[in-house]
């Protein structure tokens, strides 16, 4: 296992992020005493004394590793579940090391691990709210009792059909740190962003365009309806389409708004279609207009880089650092200080899978020589 690796497996255990996979190989990893020493090591270098950590209980830690095992055990089913004790001792072994190392020297290491705020999943049903806990499942009620979707932990399904009524809309609101999906009454997928609102209706009218309003980002894999064209309003641009999937950016605080086209056919326009001729985009083209400006303008580019958020991904290709600490506290719900101005205007390209904070933070430092102060959600770029 490379040294960097071995780097992010550490910081994804102390972190509470590391898969049963993960834990696998760590432990596998520790079995060599060079590794534990350079486990110890990191953690002397990169992280400060918790509480837990002062008051360091083998059994306890034993038990805490053996229900995380256990849940994950639940799941997978395919794992001996005998053989985690053994991967239990191992990390005993080094987290006591570090439990020593905390009690027998001063404290002065620099807090290095993030604390992220907690928000919540709003979802407004006219002038009714109610929160969204990811990790539940649940039937959603509006306020006369009625079921009007089924809630599948991380994605909100509404009941599939058309109305002949008028439209009631709902607006669900997705804060910084968090993702969500909504399956719209006409069986569209919306894949939402941190930092999105998205104003949509119960259900859509019969012989009707399917029309949603979005602010932030989302990644939309619409149901195909010929007689019932489906139309994404932004503040900056309008998309149509019957059935495609397509990723669209409108982030308040972005120069532009894209329109990225993973498959079908979308076409673009400023105000009123009948105004104006529409622009089409073809599977790989990126549609763009700025704000305050009308013209569209149109590009070749890797789809991959526009649509990775959508299973948790980062990538930045040709992007300023203030740029990429803008996604940074998006997708981590956390707030930048960036002190560095020539810093700020400096290009990078970085991908990132899935990672803790730390492990993004830690590559800028160890790549580029990027130092930083942390105090729990607040990181100062110094």
């Amino acid at each position: 296992m490379t040294v960097k690796k071995s780097e992010r497996l550490i910081v994804k255990f102390i972190t509470n992020q590391a898969s049963q996979e993960e834990i696998e190989k760590l432990t596998e990893w520790l079995k060599e005493d060079e590794n534990k020493i350079v486990f110890k090591d990191f953690i002397k270098t990169n992280y400060a004394i918790d509480t837990v950590m002062n008051t360091f209980d083998s059994t306890e830690v034993k038990k805490q590793l053996s229900q995380r095992i256990q849940k994950e055990n639940n799941v997978f089913g395919k794992r001996r579940f005998s053989s985690y004790y053994k991967y239990a001792a191992i990390l005993i072994v080094a987290l006591g090391g570090f439990y020593f190392y905390k009690n027998s020297e001063p404290v002065q290491s620099k807090q290095n691990v993030v604390i992220p705020r907690e928000d919540e999943i709003v979802l407004q049903l006219g002038n009714d709210s109610q929160t969204l806990d990811p990790n539940e499942a649940r039937n959603v009620t509006d306020k006369d009792g009625n079921v009007i979707g089924k809630q599948e932990k991380n994605r909100l399904v509404y009941n599939k059909a058309y109305s002949e009524g008028k439209l009631v809309y709902n607006i669900i609101r997705i804060p910084y740190g968090k993702k969500f999906e909504v399956q719209l009454s006409d069986g569209t997928l919306v894949h939402l962003n941190a930092g999105t609102s998205l104003r949509y209706p119960l259900q859509f009218i019969k012989n009707k365009n399917r029309q949603v309003y979005l602010l932030g980002e989302a990644y939309f894999e619409v149901e195909k309806d010929k007689t019932h064209p489906f139309i994404v309003n932004t503040q900056n641009i309008n998309v149509e389409v019957l059935g495609t999937q397509f990723n669209v950016d409108t982030y308040t605080e972005n120069i532009s708004t894209d329109v990225v086209l993973a498959e079908g056919k979308v076409s673009l326009y400023k105000d009123q279609k009948t105004r104006e001729t529409p622009v089409y985009l073809k599977p790989g083209e990126k549609g763009s207009v700025v704000k305050n400006h009308s013209e569209i303008k149109i590009e070749q580019v890797n789809t991959d880089y526009y649509t990775a958020w959508v299973k948790g991904s980062l990538v930045f290709k040709n992007a300023s650092f203030e740029d990429i600490i803008k996604k940074l506290e998006r997708h981590y719900n956390v707030t930048f200080i960036n002190r560095n101005k020539i810093l700020g205007k400096e290009i990078f390209n970085a991908r990132f899978d899935n990672e803790p904070i730390e492990v993004v933070l830690k590559y800028f430092s160890d790549s580029y020589a990027i130092d930083y102060i942390i105090d729990r959600d607040r990181i100062t770029i110094k």
